[in-house]
């Protein structure tokens, strides 16, 4: 139904087609049968069929009006006069279309489409005192303009010519949706004006993608993330002109290899279509493959440069604290007409390094009661998502126990994100001189995040004060307590409680942070519920956005200010239903 207008219309067929519609309504009106009584004279029956052939002929000329360009300082009110305009867009062009079978007098200019409904005349010609409504819709709204013919079934190209159509998307809370605004009318020259300036200006918006790498995760959650892209953001997608190169992936670590070996000049962004470990891997993809391009060397304490390309995440998995961290909700849509639109919002990142090697990038990193569950979890990956991560909650919180760590943090300052980012690097570039504050003891679980981490677990969000690029990370450490403690401060998450309220919980914004474990060999005769689970070695095991990774010896995290460009909107709260977990 909708196609481009260069290859949809045949300018003669088109026109010929207008041509005989508007014949059909050029055929003269019918005279009033004669009134009888002496009320009425002959002279008044005269000028009254001569009133009705005025109006039939001006009807007419409005169902195909020639458009015509506007006076630089011409615009319409919110009433529908003309006035002049000093600071609004100059008008482009104007013209009559249909919207919603009325005649409605139509504006473009450079920053929006605005219609006024044309008020038609009493029939004593008196004008109507009704104030026209003015209505409008953001071009910067606007991501496809179609031509819309009336086709008959089976056919595939030409038809008949009806108008043009604006795809647009329209907010409600956080979340946006694709709408449409019918433009109807026959005439080709008038159609091909409009949607020759239309397309000028939607291709000025230069954050707009054109081509996409966009890698899905068949088995993500309920493994139905192929479906999410193919039949809700794909459409939308191909609607937009956005050509994609599509990767299903087959094994983990699939999207990492290609990524770090395939040519990425040929896109604008990257797209990941699953949870929260999938958007790990591509995000390891593409700060890796930065490296390697500026030749940095990846064996030492280093300050990376920012990936080359935005990324898109499009969530389909089953906590996507990324994607709402961006979006405000686990919408697909939503996330697809960011990336669509160009809506991108830089994101600060941690690294994690030991004994001077990268290991690893991330967004919130966990140790203890976080690592441990994720560990059970690994271990009945046989069992659907849902009862898994509920049994695996359980199960880690039946075993619970302490991990003996010795901490140490360098604190952020409240106005460290008025600095530039070259002053954040010179300070973080030799973080064994700073200042750093130590603690030592138990702690049943120690949260670092970089990204507020919402989710409908947790809408809030991980942390109280995290942003996405505030140049702070937020540290949670909560210290040893009873296991019903423990429980309830977790469920604070999904209520309107304060979950940091507790004489055992500790939150600092923090630049960077020294971790490792630490072993107290005098202390052997202490209550087995006070004994720290480190192995004999020494190890922790991290869980970093939902992967495992165990690590010998002492770990440093960093923050990295603007590490990352992904599509979306910074969001303070997620907007999704609270989810209580059942289980606790």
């Amino acid at each position: 139904m909708f196609e481009s207008l260069k290859s949809a219309i045949n300018g003669p067929n088109a026109w010929s087609e207008s041509r005989e519609e508007l014949k059909e309504k050029k055929q003269p009106v019918s005279k009033s049968p004669a009134l009888t009584g002496n009320r009425v004279t002959e002279k008044r029956k005269r000028k009254k069929r001569k009133k009705k052939q005025q109006q039939a002929q001006e009807s007419e000329k409005r169902s195909v009006p020639e458009p015509r360009p506007i006076s630089p300082g011409e615009t319409l009110s919110g009433h529908g006069r003309k006035e002049k305009s000093g600071n609004e867009s100059k008008p482009i062009v104007r013209g009559i279309f249909q919207i919603g079978k009325k005649s409605h007098d139509v504006v473009l200019t450079s920053t929006r489409v605005t219609w006024t409904r044309i008020q038609p005349e009493s029939p004593a010609g008196e004008a109507s005192q009704t104030k026209p409504v003015e209505d409008f819709v953001e071009l910067k709204d606007v991501f496809a303009v179609k031509v819309k013919r009336r086709r008959s079934a089976g056919q595939q190209s030409g038809g008949t010519l009806l108008g043009i159509t604006l795809f647009f998307c329209k907010r409600k809370g956080a979340k946006l949706k694709d709408d449409t605004i019918h433009l109807d009318n026959l005439s080709v020259d008038h159609c091909e004006i409009w949607f020759k300036h239309l397309k000028e200006i939607l291709n000025g918006f230069k954050h707009r993608p054109k081509s996409l790498k966009v890698f899905v995760n068949p088995i993500s959650y309920k493994k139905d993330a192929y479906h999410i892209y193919k039949d809700r953001v794909a459409p939308l997608l191909k609607l937009a002109d956005i050509q994609t190169d599509v990767t299903v992936t087959e094994r983990k670590g699939h999207a990492l290899s290609i990524l770090k070996e395939c040519s990425l000049d040929q896109y604008d962004g990257v797209v990941c279509v699953g949870g929260d470990g999938s958007v790990a891997e591509v995000v390891q993809g593409l700060l890796l493959r930065a490296q390697m391009d500026a030749e940095r060397d990846r064996q030492s304490a280093f300050m990376p440069i920012p990936a080359s390309l935005p990324l898109g995440v499009i969530p389909a998995g089953s906590a996507n604290v990324v994607a709402c961290s961006v979006n405000g909700v686990k919408h697909p849509v939503t996330a697809a007409l960011h990336i669509i639109l160009g809506h991108r919002q830089p994101v600060d990142m941690c690294s994690l390094s030991s004994m001077g090697v990268l290991l690893q990038f991330g967004f919130c990193v966990m140790v203890g009661f976080g690592g441990q569950a994720l560990t059970v979890a690994e271990r009945l990956n046989w069992i659907p998502p849902t009862q898994r991560h509920e049994l695996a909650l359980v199960t880690a919180l039946a075993q619970l126990r302490p991990e003996d760590c010795e901490l140490s943090f360098i604190p952020s300052s409240t106005g460290e994100s008025d600095h530039t980012q070259s002053e954040l690097e010179e300070d973080l570039s030799d973080v064994e001189d700073a200042d750093w504050q130590v603690r030592r003891g138990l702690y049943l679980s120690l949260t670092i995040t970089s990204i507020p981490c919402l989710c409908s677990v947790a809408p809030k969000g991980l942390a109280p004060f995290t942003r996405l690029n505030n140049n702070s990370m937020a540290l949670t450490a909560v210290a040893n307590t009873s296991r019903s403690e423990f429980i309830k401060h977790l469920k604070r998450y999904s209520s309107s409680n304060n979950p940091f309220s507790f004489s055992f919980v500790e939150v600092q914004r923090v630049q960077a942070v020294k971790l490792g474990p630490c072993s107290r060999h005098d202390d052997e005769q202490r209550d087995s519920k006070h004994t720290a689970i480190i192995p004999s070695e020494g190890t922790l095991t991290w869980n970093i956005d939902g992967e495992l990774l165990e690590v010998q010896g002492e770990v440093l995290i960093r923050v990295h200010p603007k590490l990352l460009e992904l599509f979306g909107t910074d969001v303070e709260e997620a907007e999704e239903p609270p989810v209580n977990c059942s289980c606790i």
